[in-house]
């Protein structure tokens, strides 16, 4: 009986040695010594009582036929809840990249938008002052006969802006996006909504 405890001591000491939890992964960090019987685990405990606590200390755990199925599956368990975990904060660092990213490609079109807008007004304006001091003086060399020729055909101004993003509704992009009216007709619209876009043009 003691040469029995003395042998699965010393094979614990062999297997704690060999580290294989160091050498192949992903594993735990603790190897299974199977004894083949109930018989064989409770003689090797009678002669040494601390085998399991000084087996633990060293990462070698005392399986039997009747416990080896219930550790290996609490291990399986184990490696399930990990990877679980690993997923959660893989999907976690995938959303706050993909998040960050929206916000900068929201910021560029939101200036692509205000850039849209400062260009039909700067095109509505010079619209109203072609007409307004240029054309105007031009026609009259046709009225009277100096020119012969087609019309210069007349510009009318664009009545349309760029329609703002909402993408501010529930707090997601509280910088990405200037504030937007309330009355926006349709939101199935296509990019431009017809709005005034100034009044008549300049005369």
């Amino acid at each position: 009986m003691k040469d029995h405890a003395r042998l699965v001591r010393t094979h614990i000491g062999s297997l704690s040695k060999k580290s294989y939890w160091e050498s192949v992964q992903p594993t735990p960090e603790f190897v299974l010594l199977f004894l083949p019987g109930e018989t064989f685990y409770s003689a090797a405990l009678e002669s040494d009582p601390k085998l399991i606590e000084d087996g633990v200390d060293l990462g070698v755990i005392i399986a039997t036929p009747t416990t080896l199925i219930a550790l290996l599956k609490a291990v399986s368990y184990g490696w399930r809840q990990e990877q679980m975990a690993t997923n959660a904060h893989e999907v976690s660092t995938l959303a706050k990249d993909l998040y960050d990213r929206l916000r900068t490609f929201t910021n560029y079109f939101a200036e692509i938008g205000k850039g849209l807008d400062r260009a039909l007004d700067s095109y509505n304006r010079g619209v109203g002052s072609l007409e307004a001091r240029v054309l105007v003086t031009a026609r009259k060399f046709k009225e009277r006969g100096a020119i012969a020729g087609e019309e210069i055909e007349t510009l009318e101004p664009i009545d349309k802006t760029s329609r703002p993003l909402r993408l501010d509704e529930g707090g997601l992009f509280p910088d990405a996006v200037a504030d937007e009216p309330e009355d926006f007709e349709d939101e199935a619209a296509p990019l431009f909504s017809l709005k005034a876009a100034g009044g008549d043009k300049e005369s």
